[in-house]
């Protein structure tokens, strides 16, 4: 079971991004769905998260520019990011709690993917 995440690259200040995530493997089910972010030096913080059924939780920083989202029937997971400021610069990880066939719930982290915003 992996995470694959992609979508980040280089924007200015005020512009958008949409990052997504697809889990795949032998899965039964995938569970709470997450985004979380990290720069150099810093620990990793959280920036939303979605329960199977759709609901969703923001960090401060981002609520009312950030919207995640999910497909369930595809295992995948979105963020899509708007107005974003030089401060949303970091590597974005997604998260995700997959069970598989015959196994209990495992907290699987994508590989990160860079987005950097230049003001």
């Amino acid at each position: 079971v992996q995470l694959q995440a992609s979508g980040g690259g280089l924007v200015q200040a005020g512009e958008s991004l949409r990052l997504s995530c697809a889990a795949s493997g032998t899965i039964l089910r995938v569970d709470a769905m997450g985004w979380y972010r990290q720069n150099p030096g810093k620990q990793r913080e959280l920036v939303a998260t979605i329960t199977r059924a759709g609901s969703t939780s923001y960090a401060d920083s981002v609520k009312g520019r950030f919207t995640i989202s999910r497909d369930n029937a595809k295992n995948t997971v979105s963020l899509q990011m708007n107005s974003l400021k030089a401060e949303d610069t970091a590597v974005y990880y997604c998260n995700a709690d997959i069970i598989g066939w015959g196994t209990g719930a495992i907290n699987s982290w994508g590989q990160g993917t860079l987005v950097t915003v230049t003001s």
